[in-house]
């Protein structure tokens, strides 16, 4: 528990007006074997409008070291136990209610930021809790199977954004996870942008130039009148 009496521990960096009061969310979600301080270094550069939060994972591997659930691995690939991403989406679901309370941003404009695991488990928390999230961002992860299957209601997720990028050379997630990613997403009625980048299990300049105007966008979509 962290201090502030949510269930998870985390970094914020307020909006650039210095109100977190009815602003968007923007929810940091990093990998295996990661923590909060991996992804927050991209808060300074994301779109003034958003409070940035990035949570800690809650199952501890090692020091410093965190994920969402626990991988195994085997001759066939990397195993993963639906139930334990299942109870990392119920975790996140009662951080961001609690988020949503104490900080007072806006429920309608929650949007999803996950590296690797943490795109799984963004993909995972989106299309099985519609209506949860404005928009998600999904880079060097993989949509977990087992999650298009327990999808409730396809049709409930129409119109949902998702950004998907993943690097040609990344071998801990190689590409077909990503064009697999693209192909299952393609199957939903999601609003889906695919990009592919010359580059490893990372995030590049241009990949991270990508992301910054695909939110932005979002944003001006959802409030057209708000200069950033």
């Amino acid at each position: 528990m962290s201090a502030n009496g949510l269930n998870l521990i985390h970094h914020t960096a307020l909006p650039r007006n210095g109100q977190g009061r009815g602003a968007p969310l923007l929810l940091l979600l990093h990998g295996f074997g990661a923590n909060e301080d991996d992804l927050f270094s991209l808060a300074p550069y994301v779109d003034g409008r958003f409070l940035v939060i990035s949570p800690r994972a809650p199952i501890v591997l090692q020091p410093a070291s965190h994920a969402w659930f626990n991988l195994g691995f085997s001759s066939e690939g990397i195993l993963i136990d639906p139930r334990e991403v299942e109870s990392a989406r119920r975790t996140l679901c009662q951080f961001i209610e609690g988020v949503i309370e104490q900080y007072q941003v806006d429920p309608t404009e929650v949007y999803l930021l996950g590296f690797s695991q943490g795109a799984m488990v963004g993909l995972s928390l989106a299309l099985l809790t519609p209506g949860l999230a404005a928009g998600v961002v999904a880079l060097s992860g993989r949509v977990i199977t087992e999650t298009i299957a327990k999808i409730p209601d396809p049709g409930a997720l129409a119109g949902l954004p998702i950004l998907v990028t993943h690097g040609t050379n990344d071998v801990v997630l190689p590409i077909h996870h990503g064009r697999e990613t693209r192909r299952l997403l393609t199957e939903l009625p999601v609003e889906l942008t695919y990009r592919e980048y010359p580059i490893g299990h990372e995030i590049s300049y241009d990949c991270l130039q990508d992301v910054n105007a695909w939110l932005t966008t979002r944003l001006d979509l959802r409030n057209p009148s708000v200069i950033n």
